[in-house]
């Protein structure tokens, strides 16, 4: 549903990387519905029980970490998913802001 919202921005798209509950035939049927035969679904297995950094997933869980910096993004507090986007946009323009100075 979220893809076929916004097919018109994912023409440049080629990779969606996706946890191992995404890796089923129907969601990569679903994806190639939506997008194309273009765009390739790869699936981020674990391979054992104990942590491990996994490539790819660190760095959405990073960025993930940094938001939850905060206050307003923390938790759930807004209403509207328009605003929440927008707090986000806010958060990652002031943390790239603060890189570019420092």
């Amino acid at each position: 549903m979220v893809l076929d919202k916004e097919q018109e921005k994912l023409s440049r798209l080629e990779v969606i990387w996706v946890d191992q509950g995404y890796s089923g035939l129907n969601f990569k049927r679903a994806v190639q519905a939506v997008c194309g035969d273009k765009v390739r679904v790869e699936v981020i297995e674990r391979e054992s029980k104990t942590f491990k950094v996994l490539p790819k997933r660190w760095v959405i869980e990073r960025s993930f970490g940094w938001l939850n910096r905060y206050r307003r993004l923390s938790k759930d507090y807004e209403l509207h998913t328009e605003n929440a986007e927008a707090m986000v946009y806010g958060a990652f323009i002031r943390l790239m802001l603060r890189r570019l100075v420092a």
